[in-house]
């Protein structure tokens, strides 16, 4: 099983196996994650957090989910032709993760930066769990990745997920409504459902990773001044 506790020293910290090139190097930055489905809010609680951290003096890289300029367009490309059964999707964002953290997150955090990630290994563990892939299998595919210092998880209501999806004029994303799981021939009720598994998995998975959960309910506002508060007593205590 792998370990679970926070990174609170200057060493690199896996939650597993880590890279065996990278095992004993010295980190000066921090890394914050902010969790939440799509329509939750994350990318404007990310923009937000991100000229507040550069206001007081932090330099700070953004990155997230599918960023990666290797594997990316591969995964996007995957996802339009419903081609990938459910095992090997899981990996294929593995890759992504594994190029994002080699490339950029590790060397960031060595110069000193925050890094602020727009969703981290708990959305891609949640997905899997849903999609019934072995919780352990999948837990311990990402051994590799850096315990974080703070992850956040923007908790939001199924129904409002849904409201604020037509409110943008979205369509509904087939995977993130779990079409491919045949859970319904409804597409709005396979959303909510499908809404309130991940809700549910990030549930279970507080007390195990610390995840930090923010009520996403909220007017943006409100939002934003609970996670600046968090992260700025965080960091006067560094």
């Amino acid at each position: 099983m792998i370990d679970t506790k926070y990174n609170n020293n200057n060493k690199i910290n896996y939650y597993g196996y880590g890279i065996p090139y990278l095992q004993d190097i010295e980190i000066k930055g921090k890394l914050i994650i902010i969790e939440g489905t799509d329509s939750s809010g994350r990318s404007t609680q990310i923009s937000l957090l991100n000229s507040h951290l550069e206001a007081n003096g932090h330099a700070v890289l953004n990155t997230g989910l599918k960023r990666s300029e290797l594997i990316s367009e591969g995964i996007l490309h995957a996802k339009e032709t419903h081609l990938l059964r459910k095992r090997t999707m899981s990996l294929f964002y593995a890759a992504d993760f594994a190029d994002q953290l080699e490339s950029k997150i590790i060397p960031s955090l060595r110069a000193g930066y925050i890094v602020l990630a727009d969703r981290y290994i708990y959305t891609l563990m949640a997905r899997d769990a849903v999609r019934k892939i072995n919780r352990r299998w999948s837990h311990n595919l990402y051994g590799f990745a850096i315990k974080p210092n703070l992850v956040f998880y923007l908790d939001v209501e199924p129904k409002e997920l849904l409201k604020r999806t037509f409110e943008k004029n979205m369509t509904l994303d087939y995977y993130e409504s779990g079409e491919d799981l045949g859970i319904s021939d409804d597409i709005l009720e396979s959303f909510l459902i499908y809404q309130q598994k991940i809700k549910q998995e990030f549930i279970r998975m507080q007390k195990i990773y610390g995840i930090i959960p923010i009520d996403g309910n909220r007017p943006i506002e409100s939002v934003n001044v609970d996670l600046k508060n968090k992260i700025d007593q965080f960091l006067a205590k560094e």
